[in-house]
């Protein structure tokens, strides 16, 4: 199906289905038996896989692709995050990988004619420390350097535009930096609309068909063992977050990457008191208020490696005693509910995103508790991988290499905090 044939979302669509009753929608995106073989198969249809499918065919023209995801679309982190965005890393290569992101979110809803609610509400990196000042005005000059936003504020300057906030906590706030270009978005919709895009470009979309081999003829892949049978295809990019190392595993590879275990909660509903989004890495908490009025609440990921979708309860305990030490005010506040997604972190703290020594086998993985922010730009740079069999200019120096030549990213306290 082309794009041609995807009905466009707009006013006169919703007002010409509004006299059926909404009940001739357009389904949103295919539900195909997979073929026999494919040009290109994508293993994980979380948001990074979904956006590398949609850019092969908009950018590559490369539409013959299958996502194969082992259960439901936006069922794994893509749905698991606080759906934080920003681009304010400070190493040139993170940095320009995520400003690549940013300038896609600002367009994103318009490329995909799907609302993915991106809200450049602005993000905050908390200083409660003289080294924690000295790390964030490195930052924002690094930032500034590479064309990209930021600004350095006084513990008062933050008091002043978040009253709510209590800057003579335990650990007072001496000041912040600010990205006024970062904020938050629907993590639904984003899976939703990448689906929906690279739907309507060709590419085939399978849920329910969990891989369970990667086959190899010598040194190259020759397809994927699935729930439902072998798929053939030359070339196979593996985007599955947590589990990326038993995929690898499959292949006969080993990657430096660990599982950990990122959990999250929100609030019951408060009428509108937080209009931006509050990181600290010193105390371990970030917030932001959603568009239903819930606070989102996340902290860092559990100490133990492992794969279950839960976290631990004193992960819970501090994060809100933080998040209650910098805002009094929410401490009558009841939690509605935790989730927790599974996380796969680099030693440097960033992400692998390249091609193996097997032939046409590519992985993109490791981006930790930083991917959703990551997505468009993740895709972006990934199609062009997989489609060129070279990297890109921007993740070039994401390669696998890196660890064995001591070329690495670290980004891990480089950014104030890591999320």
């Amino acid at each position: 199906m082309t794009q041609s044939r995807r009905t466009k979302y707009s006013i006169f669509s919703l007002a010409r289905n509004a006299f059926s009753h909404h009940e001739n929608w357009q389904v949103v995106w295919r539900s195909p038996p997979p073929q026999k073989s494919y040009d290109v198969i994508v293993v994980g249809g979380g948001g990074h896989g979904l956006a590398t499918a949609y850019y092969l065919a908009k950018e590559h023209g490369i539409s013959n692709v299958a996502v194969l995801e082992k259960g439901w679309i936006g069922g794994g982190n893509t749905g698991r995050n606080t759906t934080i965005v920003r681009s304010n890393y400070l190493w040139d290569e993170a940095a320009l990988l995520y400003e690549k992101s940013m300038q896609l979110w600002e367009g994103l809803s318009q490329d995909l004619n799907y609302n993915v609610m991106f809200s450049q509400r602005g993000v905050y990196n908390l200083g409660h420390s003289l080294q924690d000042m000295r790390d964030i005005a490195r930052r924002v000059n690094a930032n500034r350097l590479n064309g990209i936003d930021g600004e350095l504020l006084s513990g008062t300057q933050v008091k002043e535009r978040i009253p709510i906030i209590n800057i003579a906590c335990r650990y007072p706030v001496l000041g912040a930096s600010f990205q006024a270009r970062g904020g938050v978005a629907r993590h639904d919709a984003v899976a939703w609309g990448f689906a929906r895009a690279a739907d309507a470009r060709g590419v085939d979309i399978i849920q329910n068909c969990e891989v369970t081999g990667i086959r190899r003829e010598g040194d190259k892949v020759t397809g994927v063992e699935t729930e439902r049978g072998f798929i053939a295809a030359p070339k196979i990019a593996v985007v599955t977050a947590g589990h990326s190392s038993v995929l690898a595993e499959m292949a006969g590879l080993r990657l430096p990457i660990e599982s950990h275990p990122l959990q999250a909660l929100v609030s019951e509903p408060l009428k509108p008191v937080l209009d931006t989004v509050v990181m600290s890495n010193a105390v371990h908490g970030y917030v932001s208020q959603s568009d239903k009025g819930e606070l989102v609440i996340g902290s860092g990921i559990d100490s133990f490696t492992g794969y279950g979708q839960r976290g631990s309860f004193s992960i819970i305990e501090d994060n809100l005693a933080a998040i209650v030490e910098l805002f009094p005010i929410f401490s009558r506040v009841r939690m509605l509910r935790q989730w927790g997604g599974i996380v796969d972190t680099c030693p440097d703290a960033c992400p692998i995103v390249a091609k193996t020594s097997v032939r046409g086998l590519y992985f993109n993985c490791g981006w930790g508790t930083g991917g959703f922010k990551a997505t468009p730009g993740s895709g972006w740079v990934f199609a062009h991988t997989v489609a060129r069999d070279e990297p890109h200019a921007l993740n070039a120096a994401f390669d696998i290499e890196r660890f064995v030549s001591g070329a690495l990213i670290d980004e891990h306290g480089a950014a104030g905090v890591a999320h």
